[in-house]
């Protein structure tokens, strides 16, 4: 399966990185941008392998980071996999409903 990425997951992965680089360091967003990695693979080869949303039907609940969970969805008809956003388990989750 191709694994495609939302423009809202695009841009909240390019603030999380750059926001890891200037505040943390480039270590600790090549940390991540691995383990990042790694769950998309993982995704990629076994969609269903993380859980169905409970709030959101149709999208899976990925845990990259315990700050960081990625939501996407399956699109079999179409051999897809869509990012649709990367989000910060500290914010209100208010904002996550929002995005969605």
């Amino acid at each position: 399966m191709q694994v495609l990425y939302s423009k809202l997951a695009r841009n909240k992965l390019l603030k999380l990185t750059n926001y890891l680089t200037e505040n943390w360091s480039l270590q600790i967003k090549n940390n991540f941008v691995k383990k990042l990695r790694l769950k998309i693979t993982q995704i990629k080869h076994n969609p269903y392998s993380c859980i169905e949303s409970s709030k959101f039907k149709g999208l899976y609940k990925c845990v990259v980071t315990k700050q960081t969970t990625l939501y996407y969805r399956v699109l079999e008809n179409q051999e897809e996999i869509e990012i649709i956003t990367i989000f910060d388990t500290k914010q209100n989750p208010d904002k996550l409903k929002r995005d969605l």
